[in-house]
């Protein structure tokens, strides 16, 4: 008698990993452990869920001369320095961001140190001289430090040649923690961590699927930064420059924190959104002259209680949509021609705006806050063109020539107890 052969279904095979050009990794020291390690000079890692690193005892004084004031002051300081630690291939930016508090009468130094694949060094290079206010030290990048090989861009670690050869395959960062010598108080540091990225250079992208969150907008407020034209030119112009300011503050809401009125209260009556001047001051850069610096912007969202704040890079819209899904809005970078970006209806060579959701059709909801008042902030734009514009690295300039894309940079903001949502092929955590 024959046998009957019954068909067993084949098992289902797991998605595969999506494949990118890009390669990009988010790397941070933000537990118990991770801040005993490394090398303490004076530091003390802090136990606890809500773990950091603060000064434990001051390892000698130093005098700092601020450069955009002049003063000279001593300060008491410690330091931490973190492992080596391998990028996992050779990358040609990277851009440190961190979350602290500085009591008043302290600041933050962060450095980074890479290793090229030559097994090269680079000098310590300085990544932010930072504090959550500005009455101690003015908040400032360096820029233009560099070797033979990379040039620090304000606040991004750049890679002058990729055709060179010469890449980052390691690193280290170092935190030197400053408290005047009257004061018993320091900082604390949760979160140090770096963004390290090879983005090759490209004029388009391949669209993403989509069909992760479409159908869902988060509600978060709107703010224009063009009401603000005009106010407190000291910081970078005024309001018509306040795009990372205003983004900043507009997810820093969505959240339930905002500054107090007592720290707003420096702010004429008269103008609107008394919390966007706010934010514009707080992340001010005194070199860069401007209040676009991408992880003073991070570092001002993760001083309200219980946020936590990064710089990295996204991969697509697709991973934009698993944090929409997740209820994280996403701040992107972005440059456009008016004629690149459907009813936009201008054109920046550098711009951040919020994605707070996806239409059932997979198009971007986005808060722009360089609409012309808070009642348009809501804008709906096409989904090629925005993953377009914010994902290539090269683009056609106004004048016919070649300038630089965001290639997926974000900031990305939550509460601590919020877990990061699980980007399929992706390293970024």
């Amino acid at each position: 008698m024959a046998l009957a052969v019954v068909a067993t279904p084949a098992p289902a095979l797991a998605t595969p990993p999506v494949q990118h050009d890009e390669q990009i990794t988010f790397q941070e020291w933000d537990s118990y452990s991770d801040w005993r390690g490394g090398t303490h000079e004076g530091t003390f890692a802090i136990p606890g869920v809500r773990t950091g690193i603060t000064m434990l005892r001051p390892q000698g004084t130093t005098d700092y001369t601020d450069p955009h004031t002049g003063l000279t002051k001593p300060w008491n300081y410690a330091t931490w320095t973190s492992p080596v630690k391998a990028v996992g291939f050779l990358a040609s930016e990277q851009v440190v961001s961190w979350n602290a508090y500085t009591p008043a009468g302290t600041w933050i130094q962060v450095e980074m140190q890479g290793t090229y694949n030559t097994g090269n060094l680079t000098p310590w290079y300085v990544m932010g001289r930072w504090a959550s206010g500005d009455q101690d030290i003015m908040r400032t990048s360096k820029n233009r430090q560099g070797d033979p090989w990379s040039t620090i861009f304000t606040d991004t670690f750049s890679i002058d040649d990729v055709a060179n050869g010469v890449m980052l395959e390691k690193y280290q960062l170092r935190l030197t923690l400053y408290r005047a010598p009257e004061q018993w108080r320091s900082p604390r540091v949760w979160m140090l961590g770096a963004m390290s990225s090879y983005v090759p250079d490209r004029f388009t992208v391949t669209p993403s699927t989509g069909g992760i969150a479409w159908g869902t907008e988060l509600k978060v407020p709107r703010y224009s930064q063009n009401v603000h034209a005009g106010h407190y030119p000291e910081y970078d112009g005024g309001g018509a420059a306040w795009c990372s300011p205003t983004s900043t503050e507009m997810v820093i809401e969505y959240y339930g924190r905002k500054p107090s009125e007592a720290d707003t209260a420096w702010v004429n009556p008269q103008y609107p959104d008394h919390t966007v001047n706010h934010a514009a001051r707080m992340v001010y850069d005194y070199q860069y002259d401007g209040a676009g610096n991408w992880p003073f912007n991070t570092a001002y969202a993760a001083t309200f209680p219980g946020l936590d704040a990064k710089v990295t890079r996204l991969h697509s819209l697709d991973e934009a949509e698993h944090f929409i899904k997740a209820g994280i809005p996403v701040v992107v970078s972005i440059s456009f021609l008016s004629s690149e970006l459907d009813g936009a209806n201008y054109s920046t060579s550098g711009h951040l705006f919020v994605i707070v959701g996806f239409t059932s059709t997979g198009d971007v909801i986005i808060n722009d806050p360089a609409s012309s008042s808070n009642d348009v902030v809501r804008n709906v734009y096409k989904r090629d063109q925005v993953e377009t514009a914010w994902q290539r690295t090269k683009r056609i300039n106004a004048s016919g020539g070649t300038s630089g894309g965001p290639g997926g940079v974000a900031y990305l903001i939550k509460p601590w107890w919020k877990p990061w949502p699980h980007l399929p092929g992706s390293t970024n955590w």
